[in-house]
């Protein structure tokens, strides 16, 4: 098996779960932090499965850890809509926030 690579796949698994916790509790600038954290994971694990690509029993594992992934995502992109929302209005100087 090849473990680094798998280990890349959890690394970036347990930065989107951090991540959706950070979101959970409105510390965006964390979310912030920890999406360039996962850019630079990314970044390797593409540059160590061109090297060494995954077993074909390990693309099972693959797959599930890519779901969870993709769930926190979806969960994060849900919880941001409303920031994005005020950011925009913000940017438009449409501010909804009263001051």
């Amino acid at each position: 098996m090849n473990s680094e690579l798998l280990n890349y796949y959890e690394a970036i698994e347990q930065a989107s779960a951090d991540m959706l916790s950070a979101a959970r509790t409105g510390n965006w600038d964390e979310v912030v932090k920890l999406e360039g954290a996962c850019v630079l994971l990314i970044s390797q694990l593409k540059a160590a499965a061109n090297a060494s690509p995954l077993a074909p029993g390990e693309s099972q594992l693959k797959t599930r850890i890519m779901q969870r992934i993709l769930l926190n995502d979806a969960e994060i992109r849900h919880l941001a809509e409303p920031w994005l929302e005020d950011l925009d209005h913000v940017m438009k100087g449409k501010s909804r926030l009263v001051h």
